[in-house]
């Protein structure tokens, strides 16, 4: 892919138009130089869209057992080292409940894909949810299904899906991923997801092994012609109980570029400052928020199985309970310049 060159006027151009060449998403990824224009640019576009408003999704990381082996995560199914825990209802129930005290409106139920939590299990738990807090939405995000199981999910009152497509490459994906798994299956899902009716969310990984800029132009591709509603993206972190254990880490300021290229590219997608980024700097959070993010996702799931949801390593929050939790990010989105609504958080 030959690199075009840039100018200030190019964000300006992002901005108006929301898309670049190839060539130029490719030299703007690789240079710092336009950094401080990128985050300006989509600092003021998604004030005009949202204002200040940042959204809280309260997060329930339900089940850590999962079928796969995907080979940078660390509750892959051929982890023996991993301590394995599955919530029961009651204690999701729990979880919402405490949630929706502290103002959480949008739960956010995060698994591993656990063939115990069977679509009957699944719909029940969405159902009684939504019985108890009629208000709320539900996201799920716990990996590929058939569109029939998606379709009952949504039936029983699922409002949101978050399914990273993590790359966009089917050569990449194949590096990160065992054979049995498949690029095109993930696809099928996201498009079965949007035509059922989802506010759905997809993204990719910053920086895991064997990726290259060619990649990310590929994916901010794929992400124009899919339409998300949410897009998550996160520097990759790794995990000591993986393959993938000695390969450095994502970069934080590919990330933080990657946000703003996408902010500017999608105006009015609910886009997440995640735990990834606050993991891998003090601010990550609140640099995400002022690189063009409007969402956090503060955890309600029970402390004591907190640090066995370990994806990567040295993971934040673990030991803060919802309410020290809520405190804690009111005031860090506040010292970034923004507010914490009590809200749903509706993709516009």
């Amino acid at each position: 892919m030959n690199r075009e060159p840039l100018s200030q006027e190019t964000v300006a151009r992002l901005e108006r138009d929301r898309t670049l060449t190839d060539g130029e998403f490719a030299s703007l990824l690789e240079t710092d130089a336009y950094d401080a224009a990128l985050y300006e640019s989509a600092d003021r576009v998604r004030r005009s869209v949202y204002g200040t408003d940042v959204y809280v999704r309260g997060l329930i990381e339900f089940t850590n057992w999962c079928k796969n082996d995907c080979f940078y995560c660390g509750i892959r199914h051929g982890n023996k080292n991993a301590s394995r825990y599955r919530l029961d209802e009651e204690e999701i129930l729990g979880c919402c409940a405490s949630g929706w005290e502290l103002g959480y409106r949008t739960f956010v139920l995060q698994g591993g894909e656990d063939p115990f939590f069977t679509d009957d299990r699944i719909c029940s738990i969405v159902s009684r949810i939504k019985r108890h807090f009629p208000t709320c939405a539900v996201t799920l995000s716990i990996g590929e299904k058939s569109r029939a199981s998606y379709q009952a999910y949504f039936d029983a009152g699922a409002d949101r899906y978050l399914l990273r497509h993590e790359t966009a490459s089917h050569w990449l994906y194949g590096q990160l991923h065992p054979a049995a798994m498949s690029l095109d299956n993930r696809i099928r899902c996201l498009y079965d997801l949007k035509e059922i009716g989802y506010a759905v969310g997809a993204g990719m990984m910053v920086g895991p092994p064997r990726q290259t800029t060619e990649h990310l132009v590929e994916d901010l591709r794929f992400l124009e012609k899919l339409g998300p509603h949410m897009i998550g993206i996160g520097p990759y972190l790794s995990h000591r109980d993986t393959p993938f254990a000695a390969e450095p880490n994502g970069s934080l300021s590919l990330t933080l570029r990657l946000l703003a290229i996408l902010r500017l590219m999608f105006p009015k997608a609910l886009i997440p400052a995640t735990t990834a980024l606050g993991t891998i700097h003090p601010k990550g959070r609140e640099m995400g928020l002022k690189a063009g993010a409007n969402v956090i996702m503060p955890n309600l799931s029970p402390v004591g199985v907190r640090k066995k949801y370990e994806l990567y390593e040295n993971k934040i929050c673990t030991g803060e309970d919802a309410a020290e939790c809520r405190v804690c990010l009111d005031r860090r989105v506040e010292a970034a310049g923004y507010r914490v609504v009590v809200d749903r958080g509706d993709p516009k």
